[in-house]
């Protein structure tokens, strides 16, 4: 009995604690600092060793101007557990009275520490970081270093000089840790790509750059020609990385598998001239079945995406040939999906398409290979406006493949293919949940969808216009671009002025590009510039335009104008990463 007693008193005394510890915080963090003090001077009472609530009480009194007590507090703990960081905090202490060389005299006095015992570096440095004393933090740490060379504070220093605005100190110093130590190079990769993301003039990246260009010129070391192409991947300049994955590859040949990872970063990020160097390359330098088909995928993929009606014959032909020379089997279904997609949507032979699909589902494959013939089964026979059928494969797809990224692209099919019946309701339903999906894509590709139909919802509560424009994007998904060109434009005629207008200009300048005929485009892109510049389209049309004038019709300094748009104006944009580092490449002030 009395040792439930006890246990009962010991669990009641510490809830109490806990609670008194949460109020003191909640006044404390309120800006209530004569009730704080109040309540962490009882917890010191009770807990004399705990140091949060010593340092809490301090911090208290400093606010209240009390530096008397405070003072006293930090030299009676000093005396009793020797600590050196309370040093420092004794010459805060000062510091905040404006007294600066007593102030000074305390930091000495705890630098002086470190001379006797080189260990205490770490925490006076701390305390130093943490006071935002950051000289006397850095001399601490090279005050260490110079006693006992063996020890680094490499990382400590790198994110000090990178607080103080010496980002050329900064990269230097967390070049030298990643050499040293490249057990803790992600680390450092991701604390400089957050300076790369921020640094707005572009000084910050030149620097990077020219520093392990130095560095991998100098020691002819792969260390820095892997961390070179880690550098350009963040710019997503995928051609300069294969450059020094190549470098690599001639002296390690085992390193084959970071130019196919390489090749695939490029397809996803759509640089189509990057990825095609990737992937011939590839070709002629494996021999592993898997791939060689896999790249022969990607490069007949990209060859479709970029036809007109005039290659078909010819691509059909090189697919045969494929399929032919490397057989009908699971190895194979990247091509034969390839075929099957190619049939319907160009050739527009859905039975055919459906006949190579169910002849492939007879074969023996994995869970996520069956998924994905499920998936382009539905999409063939979405094309065919075979929707229910559609959304069974779907729905299929989604329930077998739950929480992998095959599972969410299903499900956002399945929304799409509920906005191309007109049922707005249930495709808003669906994407809710998708605009917070894994895969970014997938999300930002629900999010525009969700915002068509709530935008065009608010203003037209029949949706008459938003009805036409689903039927108008459906005919696209079938490949029947002057139908889907003639639908947009009669929407442009009868709805004028509309909220639909803005989009729909941009449906039709894409569609006219698909056509290449880039004048028309850019007309439909400019409407958008300068009638619709408050709109949440206006980021694509500059953007767009910019790649027109840069890729097809060469006018850099046109180009130019319009990606800085971007850049200044619309920071927040999908694309604004992209024009800025096709901005500095038409500046010519990126090159190797």
């Amino acid at each position: 009995m009395k040792k439930i007693i006890a246990f009962v008193f010991l669990f009641l005394s510490l809830w109490a604690n806990a609670q008194n510890e949460q109020l003191a915080q909640n006044y404390y963090d309120r800006g209530e600092f004569e009730k704080a003090v109040v309540s962490y001077e009882e917890l010191l009472k009770n807990n004399p060793g705990n140091s949060l609530f010593f340092q809490r009480t301090v911090e208290c009194y400093q606010q209240l101007q009390q530096f008397d007590k405070a003072e006293k507090a930090l030299q009676a703990r000093l005396e009793k557990f020797k600590q050196s960081n309370l040093l420092i905090e004794l010459g805060y202490n000062y510091q905040l009275q404006k007294d600066e060389a007593k102030a000074k005299k305390y930091y000495e006095q705890a630098i002086d520490k470190i001379a006797k015992n080189v260990n205490e570096a770490y925490g006076i440095g701390y305390t130093f970081e943490r006071k935002s004393l950051l000289d006397y933090a850095l001399l601490a740490y090279k005050t260490a270093t110079e006693i006992e060379p063996r020890l680094t504070f490499n990382s400590q220093m790198a994110v000090i000089y990178g607080q103080q605005g010496k980002t050329d100190l900064m990269i230097e110093t967390y070049l030298i840790e990643a050499y040293q130590n490249p057990q803790n190079l992600p680390l450092i990769q991701s604390q400089l790509s957050r300076f790369m993301n921020e640094d707005a003039d572009e000084t910050f990246n030149d620097n990077l750059r020219k520093s392990l260009l130095i560095r991998a010129q100098k020691t002819q070391d792969i260390f820095w020609n892997d961390f070179l192409s880690w550098f350009f991947i963040q710019q997503k300049e995928y051609g300069k990385a294969f450059i020094q994955q190549k470098a690599i590859y001639k002296r390690e040949p085992e390193s084959f598998s970071n130019i196919v990872n390489l090749g695939q970063m490029a397809i996803e990020d759509n640089d189509q001239e990057a990825a095609t160097e990737i992937l011939t390359f590839v070709l002629q330098n494996t021999n592993d079945i898997d791939l060689i088909i896999q790249a022969n995928s990607y490069l007949m993929e990209m060859k479709i995406e970029n036809s007109q009606e005039i290659d078909y014959v010819a691509i059909s032909q090189e697919l045969d040939k494929l399929i032919t020379e490397f057989g009908v089997s699971p190895y194979t279904l990247p091509l034969l999906r390839l075929q099957a997609n190619f049939s319907a949507f160009q050739l527009k032979k859905p039975e055919q398409a459906k006949t190579i699909l169910k002849n492939v589902m007879e074969m023996d494959l994995s869970r996520n290979q069956t998924a994905e013939v499920k998936m382009e089964l539905a999409d063939i026979l979405l094309f065919e406006e075979k929707f229910n059928q559609a959304l069974i494969y779907y729905s299929q797809v989604e329930n077998d493949m739950s929480g992998d990224i095959l599972g969410q692209e299903a499900s956002l099919k399945t929304a799409k293919t509920s906005y191309y019946k007109a049922d707005f309701e249930w495709a808003n339903h669906q994407l809710k949940v998708l605009k917070s999906a894994s895969t970014q894509l997938i999300a930002n590709d629900a999010l525009d969808l969700f915002l068509l139909i709530s935008d065009n919802t608010v203003e037209d509560s029949t949706q008459t216009a938003l009805k036409k424009f689903a039927r108008a994007d459906f005919l696209l998904y079938q490949n029947k671009k002057q139908e889907s060109l003639a639908q947009f434009q009669q929407i442009l005629k009868e709805h004028k002025g509309e909220e639909i207008e803005a989009v729909t200009l941009l449906r039709i300048g894409k569609i006219y590009e698909k056509l290449s005929d880039f004048s028309k485009a850019l007309e439909n892109y400019e409407a958008i510039i300068n009638n619709h510049k408050e709109g949440i389209y206006i980021d694509e049309a500059l953007y767009f335009s910019a790649e027109i004038y840069a890729d097809h019709l060469k006018d850099n300094e046109k180009a130019k104008q319009l990606y800085e748009k971007v850049i200044l104006n619309h920071e927040d944009s999908i694309y604004s990463v992209e024009a800025r580092k096709k901005y500095r490449q038409l500046r010519g002030d990126n090159n190797l």
